[in-house]
């Protein structure tokens, strides 16, 4: 591949709705830009983008592809995104690296939850935008509606570039509005024709809304325009390009994948209307001087990368995929690490075509491309030199709240378990393994069910491991809400030294949920030497890690030895403690004990329309709902508090009551008492376990 200097570079993201088109388009692109020879299909599994095992198994994108496209003397880096909620991790770190953004609609499914979630991803990321309708040579397909319902949810700043011609039900060509001229498919070529009648209306509103945004470019454009001046093709294209950087225009165009037509347009429209990486501006910190480096995709600038992503295969090997953001990269160039503290020679440069590593000789500013084998490298790092150590702000990636406990089928496989894991989460950073040392679980965390079960089926068949996912615990604790007041003689005798610690306890509540427990002693006239009382607290302490109610962790107890005696000869430090011990579970039992669960702070953010129903899930779920908010963009965001047991499969139930448009975030607030339903349902399931503990 030709090394491409700034200017003729754009970095292009495809955003939309799962099954819109996104992978089929990109595969037009590279078919019209001569990377392939032949079309692959999704259900062939032979496209570009789709290479992995899970994706051609499934037919959906899984992961970010890298497709650079040669065209007109420029190169178009496609990055083509899943479309599955569940993926937005891939989403968001290739939009931190793109600098304009296609929003893939399909003109039979018309504008769908992931439409509109794409347009909030551009607006997160700030990136210029323009819509392709896929779909056009479906008979029923609705380019004028999606027009319609875009202009109604974003306003006048949707204009269409084009219009499709139809005939006998059959899409053969468009009319372009800013030229106003129709064009028809001959072959590959596409012949100038005149407008049909019934494009004229559209062709007429459409050349109207281009007009009036062309106009608010500038006050003497705007004067001409009300004077009932018309512009000529060359001012409308030169006001397109501001009003497109600044995004207060968003153009539609539209096509068919599979027909490969309207493609070759949306790529000239690439190049021509896409802000390349040299009007885009991005900052650093100079860590040597501790000023703002910046880096503008200049290439006369010190050497600078970002790393946006890293894939970890085990058949094409690990790629850190980086955008360099100062400077030209060049082969067996020194660059250093500074979150890893590691200076590494990056060796050999890459463009990935798909999973097809092609090496080049350098990257100018603002390319993307790939580095294999930099061990220490991982998502969110900067790369540059010792000379002018720069370090980038990282990408705002979302974080998982859907979780599940995991465990190895086979035993022998835990270590390389937790190595496949580790390789997935260098890869996906919304994919997090954590220890539950407290309830002896490992959990698996995700953004919702789908991509957890991906996660079970890609270490199957990549990596050789079967795990198995079951419902979490819940971290209960135990407590006490009356007093008691025991004693507990330990005696043995078994032939020369015996055993004896006698104890006389009183249990109440300490009221700090913090604290296990607190001890105090009150003995008088020696009745257990001060010595024997290090081994009651002992004895406490061991107590408490699993409760006498349902062996869970023991909170908020306060324990006072008042009396007892010792036998100068048998008495020992660990007769003490199991007098303890056994006088706790008789005392914390007499007590009044109780469960108390984790109480969650929730916030959800779901359209106006669907807090009605939210709220009433919420209820249904022991939830307590605190306030609303309203948050703009005709969204509310709904605070409660909710016990942690019942966000158990929330993420599918929330998709479920709002379309797939709500989201929601939780932090652990505090312990409450569990209801008498709840608490009673636990100890039953615990009962193996306080048998196991009593036993012990």
């Amino acid at each position: 591949m030709n090394i491409y200097t700034t200017d003729k570079i754009r970095n292009v993201v495809l955003l939309g709705h799962g099954g819109a088109g996104k992978t089929s388009l990109a595969e037009a692109m590279a078919y019209l830009g001569g990377l392939t020879s032949r079309m692959g299909k999704i259900a062939d599994g032979n496209t570009i983008s789709d290479y992995g095992k899970e994706e051609i198994k499934r037919q959906f994108s899984i992961s970010t592809s890298l497709i650079p496209i040669e065209w007109n003397d420029c190169k178009i880096n496609i990055l083509d995104t899943p479309g599955f909620f569940d993926f937005v991790g891939e989403v968001e770190e290739a939009a931190g690296a793109a600098d304009a953004a296609i929003i893939v609609v399909s003109g039979k499914a018309g504008v769908e939850v992931g439409t509109e979630r794409a347009w909030d991803i551009c607006e997160k990321y700030k990136l210029p935008r323009m819509f392709f309708v896929t779909d056009m040579d479906i008979d029923n397909a609705s380019y004028r509606e999606v027009v319609e319902k875009l202009t109604e949810l974003y306003g006048n700043k949707i204009a269409p570039f084009h219009l499709p011609i139809r005939e006998n039900e059959q899409f053969v060509g468009y009319v372009n509005v800013v030229g106003e001229k129709g064009y028809k498919w001959e072959g590959k070529d596409a012949v100038e024709c005149d407008i049909p009648e019934a494009n004229v209306e559209y062709l007429n509103k459409y050349k109207d809304i281009l007009n009036e945004a062309v106009a608010e470019t500038s006050e003497d454009l705007m004067e001409r325009y009300f004077s009932g001046e018309t512009f000529s093709e060359n001012e409308i294209r030169a006001a397109l390009r501001t009003s497109f950087a600044d995004n207060s225009i968003v153009p539609i165009s539209m096509g068919s994948n599979i027909l490969c037509r309207g493609i070759y347009t949306l790529l000239d429209d690439i190049v021509k209307y896409f802000p390349g990486p040299d009007s885009c501006k991005v900052a650093g910190v100079d860590l040597k001087t501790n000023e703002v480096f910046q880096a503008d995709y200049d290439f006369s600038k010190a050497k600078s990368a970002y790393i946006f992503k890293t894939i970890v295969d085990p058949f094409i090997g690990k790629y850190s995929l980086i955008k360099v953001n100062s400077g030209v990269l060049k082969t067996d160039d020194l660059m250093y690490n500074d979150e890893k503290q590691v200076e590494e020679k990056i060796g050999k440069i890459y463009v990935l075509q798909g999973n097809k590593p092609v090496e080049v000789k350098e990257l100018h500013a603002g390319d993307i491309g790939a580095l294999a084998k930099i061990t220490a490298a991982r998502t969110g790092n900067t790369l540059s030199t010792k000379g002018h150590i720069i370090r980038y702000g990282k990408n705002e990636i979302s974080k998982p709240y859907t979780y599940k406990r995991y465990h190895v089928v086979n035993k022998a496989d835990v270590d390389k378990a937790s190595q496949a894991l580790q390789k997935i989460m260098h890869e996906d950073l919304t994919v997090k393994a954590v220890n539950d040392s407290e309830n002896k679980q490992m959990l698996l965390y995700g953004i919702g069910d789908m991509q957890l079960d991906i996660i079970v089926s890609r270490l199957l068949n990549e990596y050789k491991v079967a795990i198995e996912l079951t419902k979490p615990k819940v971290a209960f604790r135990e407590t006490i809400k009356k007093k008691s007041d025991v004693e507990y003689k330990y005696k043995k005798q078994s032939g020369g030294h015996g055993q004896y610690g006698h104890v006389k306890m009183r249990f109440e509540p300490s009221y700090d949920l913090e604290k296990p427990y607190v001890f105090e002693e009150e003995v008088v006239g020696g009745a257990v030497p001060k010595n024997f009382f290090p081994a009651v607290e002992k004895g406490l302490q061991e107590s408490v890690v699993k409760g006498p109610l349902a062996a869970y962790p023991v909170v908020g107890v306060k324990a006072t030895l008042y009396d007892g005696s010792y036998h100068p000869v048998d008495s020992s430090e660990m007769a003490f403690k199991m007098a303890t011990i056994q006088a706790f579970k008789k005392g914390f039992m007499e007590a009044g004990p109780v469960l108390y669960e984790p109480i969650m702070s929730l916030k959800v953010t779901v359209p106006d329309k669907c807090t009605g129903d939210v709220m009433g899930d919420l209820n249904k779920k022991r939830g307590r709902v605190l306030g609303m908010n309203p948050v703009g963009g005709g969204k509310t965001c709904i605070e409660a508090d909710i016990p942690m047991m019942s966000l158990y499969g929330y993420c599918t139930d929330l998709r479920s009551m709002t379309g797939g448009r709500g989201d929601f975030e939780y932090e652990f607030a505090r312990y409450e008492q569990a209801p008498s339903d709840i608490q009673d349902a636990e100890v039953k399931a615990r009962a193996d376990k306080v048998a196991e503990n009593a036993a012990e």
